[in-house]
């Protein structure tokens, strides 16, 4: 792609998002949505492979579908209620509305269904922005409106985007779908504190772009999109392997890492609001996630592939490659967990 019209579709996408942060307006918010959406298009079919094509295809019907309620919900708002704020997002209808095009757009459970085919379909830096730069829009909306919406209904979507997340992802080969599935996993996680723990909601949308980043820079380096092709990059450099297998049990929220951060303080924070079946039911989904995060450890580190596999096999790393980002990520996404303390009292304060 022309190197200008890749930094006018990446400032349209950043315009995108900073527009809805910006917003107050349903009007406004819903503009920064669409043109966050269309130019993220070009860059996922960048490619022209018929994959590429379908991935993009679905991405934009749903994302078109999504944008579609979110103007339906807030007009029906404006009419019956004669308020276009987004805080003062008040008629039932609406807010259900909101919340179900909202999920839509993020791909929570059960409107999930789009975001592992999507992913499928993608490179793997498309698939990066799209896992973590645009889930930021329709977050800050869905926090924004969070105090208004049923906190029964916010539970139920978490919960279930939790057991979807691990469930989905037990039987997959492909690295992007696996990926695909933590993320509406992590996802759930966020719903479900969202209305009692807004700023536990922030903690873990950080850290999940931290180790998501992490994940997908580094599935690039070692250029892997199967768990076949990740059993060789052992050789090929075995301490980004070590490395890597931390990073996915990160993800899966083991301690000492810093992915246990988020879990802990989320299921604390359930058990002081009354909630303890939901947050032993949690528990028990992460569980599912982590059984795949550990097949993957598995191939990772502890397997040594035979040499008849059928993909291509770069045996040496490409060192012109720019490490330092995934450096930092990997650094960041395993070395947070001792300052929870600095954590917990700032989101006191």
């Amino acid at each position: 792609m022309n190197p200008y019209v890749l930094t006018i579709l990446l400032s349209s996408l950043g315009l995108g998002t900073v527009l809805t942060f910006a917003s107050s307006h349903w009007l406004l918010a819903w503009m920064g949505l669409e043109i966050n959406t269309l130019a993220i298009i070009p860059i996922m079919a960048q490619q022209h492979h018929p994959r590429a094509i379908e991935a993009t295809t679905k991405y934009f019907l749903t994302q078109a579908t999504a944008a579609a309620m979110i103007l339906f919900a807030s007009t029906t708002n404006a009419w019956l209620m004669g308020e276009w704020e987004i805080h003062q997002l008040s008629h039932p209808l609406a807010t259900t509305t909101v919340m179900l095009a909202l999920a839509l757009k993020l791909g929570l459970a059960p409107v999930h269904f789009w975001l592992p085919e999507v992913l499928q379909g993608l490179e793997l830096t498309t698939g990066l922005i799209l896992s973590t730069w645009q889930k930021l829009a329709p977050f800050t909306l869905m926090i924004q409106t969070a105090p208004t919406i049923n906190s029964s209904l916010l539970v139920a979507i978490g919960l279930l985007s939790t057991l979807v997340g691990g469930w989905g992802g037990l039987n997959q080969t492909q690295l992007r779908k696996i990926l695909a599935y933590s993320s509406i996993a992590h996802l759930g996680w966020m719903v479900l504190i969202l209305q009692f723990a807004p700023s536990l909601t922030l903690l873990s949308l950080s850290l999940y772009i931290i180790m998501t980043s992490s994940a997908f820079l580094t599935l690039k380096t070692n250029n892997a999109l199967t768990i076949n092709t990740l059993a060789t990059s052992w050789t090929k450099s075995p301490t980004l392997a070590a490395l890597a297998a931390l990073v996915l049990l990160s993800l899966g929220g083991l301690p000492p890492l810093s992915g246990f951060m988020p879990k802990w303080l989320i299921l604390q924070e359930l058990t002081k609001q009354g909630l303890p079946l939901s947050a032993t039911l949690a528990a028990m989904t992460a569980l599912l996630s982590l059984y795949f995060y550990l097949r993957l450890c598995y191939a990772l580190t502890l397997t040594i592939y035979p040499n008849t596999l059928t993909a291509t096999a770069p045996w040496r790393l490409n060192f012109t490659m720019i490490t330092l980002p995934l450096s930092i990520i990997t650094i960041l996404a395993l070395g947070l967990l001792p300052l929870t303390p600095a954590v917990t009292a700032m989101l006191d304060c």
